[in-house]
């Protein structure tokens, strides 16, 4: 071999005259459209029927929804119109719908435990927010407290007891939500430390706790919740009626949420847990600094995923008799002083836009922050 093959000529990178920036590569929208929508005739004889099938359904619930509803007047104005919504139901049973059966004097209180719990959730998820470890304190300790003694009453503060019975509507909806997803998130983060422990009987209560829970449907736990707690509690420790599917969901969505949880956990590579270890860091200490946050983050998807649905099975507490949101909408759909042939079809796609209104909020929310955290991590 050579010496000039030993030792290549060196390139004096100075002399090189510069190069532009690559081209975006991305292709165009009609680029795009082209080549993912009209590639071929059969994608294209695709594509054309369900654009016309979504324009035909757009077309529908806009009639049905905005363009032949009715706006104004009474059951008359609703009987006449076959072909639209009839708006002025919802309006006339809107705070049935917010409240139930609460007491109308005292409807004030509802108001003013809604109102706080938005400034504290607004608070502690706007992520500029000044002193969020306040709001969390506040949201998760003192704002329950709060909120108890608003809505249930307490004599000596000289507020009226309402029974829970009178409980009802979107109130309902939200406390069961709220309540859920609080401590949902905890419990489950705790099983799912629990499943993956050293230590046999700790595994053992929580995988068994895990897959007994999920391996029976929601209606079951409510049932058991709702008929059985009370059996094994003497009568004065009996849970309120509505404190016992309270129990139930919080613990049905934290066996969902420990396994969402231990997926996290085992995407975290080991040497997080050998570096952690090295530096002396107590097992607790790398649990809450390191460990989780990554884990946590890489699951907000799937959170937020088990909040929605959390979110839309709170309607199945109708069955034990708590009258949530959709009971309500049953309850006023069936007056016989709105007896109309759009009635029903108003009160469901009322219902429908209420809920969709809440679960795409949180979707919106959790892609947010998940950019939010890509760019951390980029950064």
């Amino acid at each position: 071999m050579t010496d000039q093959s030993l030792h290549p000529p060196i390139v004096n990178l100075a002399l090189m005259p510069a190069m532009a920036p690559p081209a975006d590569v991305r292709p165009g929208p009609v680029t795009w459209i082209k080549r993912n929508l009209f590639s071929t005739p059969f994608s294209a004889a695709l594509t054309i029927c369900f654009v016309l099938l979504a324009v035909w359904l757009l077309h529908q619930f806009l009639s049905f929804a905005i363009l032949k509803a009715v706006w104004s007047g009474g059951r008359e104005a609703c009987s006449a119109n076959p072909e639209g919504a009839c708006w002025p139901f919802i309006a006339e049973k809107f705070d049935y719908l917010r409240y139930g059966a609460y007491p109308i004097s005292e409807r004030w209180r509802v108001d003013l435990t809604q109102a706080i719990g938005t400034i504290l959730i607004v608070w502690l998820l706007w992520t500029k927010a000044p002193r969020r470890k306040l709001a969390a304190m506040l949201f998760f300790v003192f704002y329950p407290i709060a909120a108890f003694v608003l809505l249930r009453g307490v004599a000596l503060l000289h507020l009226p007891v309402i029974d829970t019975t009178l409980w009802g509507g979107l109130l309902i909806t939200l406390l069961m939500s709220i309540v859920g997803i609080v401590f949902s998130l905890p419990l489950g983060v705790i099983l799912a430390l629990g499943r993956r422990s050293d230590l046999p009987m700790v595994k053992a209560v929580c995988v068994t706790f895990i897959e007994v829970v999920r391996g029976v449907p929601f209606i079951t736990v409510l049932f058991m919740a709702n008929f059985m707690m009370p059996l094994f509690v003497p009568d004065y420790l009996t849970p309120d009626r509505l404190l016992r599917p309270l129990i139930a969901i919080a613990l049905f969505s934290s066996a969902y949420m420990a396994e969402v949880v231990r997926a996290g956990l085992q995407a975290i590579p080991k040497g997080q847990y050998e570096a952690a270890k090295a530096l002396g860091i107590s097992y607790f200490d790398m649990m809450r600094l390191i460990v989780l946050p990554q884990a946590l983050t890489i699951v907000i998807p799937s959170i937020v995923s088990t909040f929605i649905g959390l979110f839309k099975d709170t309607t199945l507490v109708a069955i034990v008799g708590i009258a949530d949101f959709l009971k309500a909408i049953e309850t006023a759909r069936v007056d016989p002083s709105w007896a109309g042939p759009t009635i029903s079809s108003t009160g469901y796609l009322f219902a429908g836009l209420v809920y969709w209104g809440f679960c795409f909020g949180m979707s919106r929310y959790s892609q947010s922050m998940e950019r939010q955290l890509v760019r951390g991590h980029k950064s």
